[in-house]
C-alpha cells in the first residue's frame, strides 16, 4: 500500500535512504551518506511530499517530491527487485504533469529503470556536493 508518510514514519525512511544510498553509490564515501541524515530529517524532508510503500505494516520504500522534481525514490536493498520502485515511480507520476529527477552516471541500474519508465535525459553536470557526474532526467510533457 502506498500512503502519504506520517511522522511515525521518519526513523524507516531514513533508514532505508542510508541503507540503500549507499549500495546504490558505491563510488561515493559511505561517511558522505552518514553526514546527510540529519539534513535529511530536519531539512529535506520535511520540504518535500513523502510518499510511503507499507508492506506487512513495515515501510519498505518510499519517494520524496519537491514541486515538479522527483527527489527521491528508495526501496530497502533487500526488496529491490521486486517491483517496489516501479509502482512508486508509478504513483509519482500521478501526482505532477512532469518530473523531473537527476541521477549519478555511474548508478548503471537506476539510469536503465528511469529510462524504462519513460524518462528522457536532457542534460549532464556534476553534483555540487559529491563532485559526481549525473544527469537531469524528464517524464512528461513541459
Amino acid at each position: 500500500m502506498i500512503r502519504a508518510r506520517t511522522d511515525s514514519d521518519i526513523d524507516a525512511i531514513l533508514d532505508i535512504w542510508l541503507q540503500a544510498s549507499i549500495k546504490a553509490h558505491d563510488f561515493v564515501p559511505d561517511e558522505f551518506w552518514e553526514a546527510q541524515v540529519e539534513d535529511m530529517r530536519t531539512l529535506y524532508l520535511p520540504a518535500s511530499e513523502t510518499f510511503v510503500f507499507e508492506q506487512n505494516s513495515d515501510v519498505v520504500g518510499f519517494y520524496s517530491l519537491h514541486e515538479d522534481r522527483l527527489a527521491a525514490v528508495f526501496v530497502r536493498p533487500e526488496l529491490q527487485g521486486k517491483g517496489i520502485g516501479k509502482q512508486l515511480l508509478d504513483h509519482a507520476k500521478t501526482q505532477r504533469p512532469t518530473l523531473s529527477l537527476s541521477v549519478y552516471t555511474e548508478n548503471e541500474a537506476s539510469c536503465f529503470f528511469y529510462l524504462s519508465q519513460g524518462f528522457k535525459t536532457v542534460s549532464e553536470q556534476i553534483d555540487e556536493h559529491t563532485g559526481c557526474p549525473e544527469y537531469t532526467m524528464m517524464f512528461g510533457t513541459a
